[in-house]
């Protein structure tokens, strides 16, 4: 009798969570599924189904693989530059006997506090041709001719990606950061004097028992981290450049944005939406192999 009270405690605990589940999360994925085979509008009742014919169209877009392009450079550099600066910070904060290691903290974290909004406004700010930060610093060595032709980072095909790279590396490096520090903090200091009393450096020291230690904690925000790229960066394009010039900062949900409700074509929209899915869940999927390791206690 315990048992069966016990069960339906359980149950009913969980049946809410379940259902909101289901309904925000599982209809909604298999709807995007659904639409995608379908040529529609989105504002009208009039949809002709149309089979596979969108991702025929799809894989035949160039704007399609340009926007497939960005989205690969921002999960690459931005995870491996945010990755490593932060594990490096965090070892230096962590080990190193600094004075106001609190302040540098907080210092660190604050771009995570900020909307992202607020984060574009503000590197739109410095990207300015005429008067933004970077131009005015570059003019102190490219003189008269700086100032005639000014660099125009979110204007240029070749420099816009990059330069929304740089905003999100510098909203992401101080929460991971801060994660890695709490884990480094629950290392024995007794492992690291051991090694030290074996001839081991700082960074030997680092790589053979810092980073076997919190490897954990690194592989799940590493697969954390690169889904939520895929997010983030829609946010970025969306609120800098639009997606322009010409589509050169498109990624993927900017692109199914554009597609689906600026284009009226919803249809070709959620097929761009099926991509996305597959490949953030086959992305997933390898990650979580490529970095499975043997779980080390200590």
């Amino acid at each position: 009798m315990r048992s069966k009270g016990k069960g339906r405690f359980v149950f009913f605990c969980l049946a809410p969570a379940a259902i909101l589940f289901v309904i925000f999360m599982i209809i909604p994925t298999i709807d995007v599924f659904r639409m995608s085979l379908f040529k529609w509008g989105g504002y009208t009742a009039d949809k002709t189904f149309v089979g596979l014919k969108n991702f025929s169209i799809l894989f035949k877009s160039p704007k399609f693989y340009q926007s497939f392009q960005n989205t690969i450079l921002l999960i690459v550099v931005v995870t491996v530059v945010t990755f490593s600066t932060s594990l490096i910070f965090a070892a230096i904060l962590s080990r190193e006997k600094i004075k106001g290691q609190n302040f540098f903290r907080v210092i660190f974290y604050i771009p995570n506090i900020l909307s992202v909004v607020v984060i574009a406004a503000i590197f739109s700010a410095i990207y300015d041709p005429d008067k933004g930060l970077m131009n005015t610093f570059l003019n102190l060595f490219r003189g008269v001719e700086g100032e005639q032709n000014p660099i125009l980072w979110l204007g240029s095909q070749k420099l816009v990606i990059y330069s929304i790279v740089i905003a999100m590396i510098w909203q992401a490096i101080g929460y991971y950061m801060v994660m890695y520090m709490a884990s480094m903090a629950n290392i024995p200091e007794s492992l690291y004097e051991s090694a030290a009393l074996e001839g081991a450096g700082r960074i030997t020291q680092f790589f053979q028992i810092t980073l076997p230690l919190i490897w954990t904690n690194i592989r799940t925000t590493l697969t954390f981290f690169i889904i939520s790229t895929i997010n983030m960066s829609f946010l970025f394009v969306k609120a800098m450049t639009g997606g322009g010039p010409d589509g050169a900062s498109n990624v993927f949900l900017s692109y199914m944005y554009q597609e689906a409700y600026t284009n009226s074509s919803y249809g070709y929209g959620m097929s761009i939406g099926t991509i996305v899915f597959v490949f953030s869940f086959a992305l997933a999927g390898i990650l979580n192999a490529v970095t499975k390791r043997d779980e080390i206690e200590f």
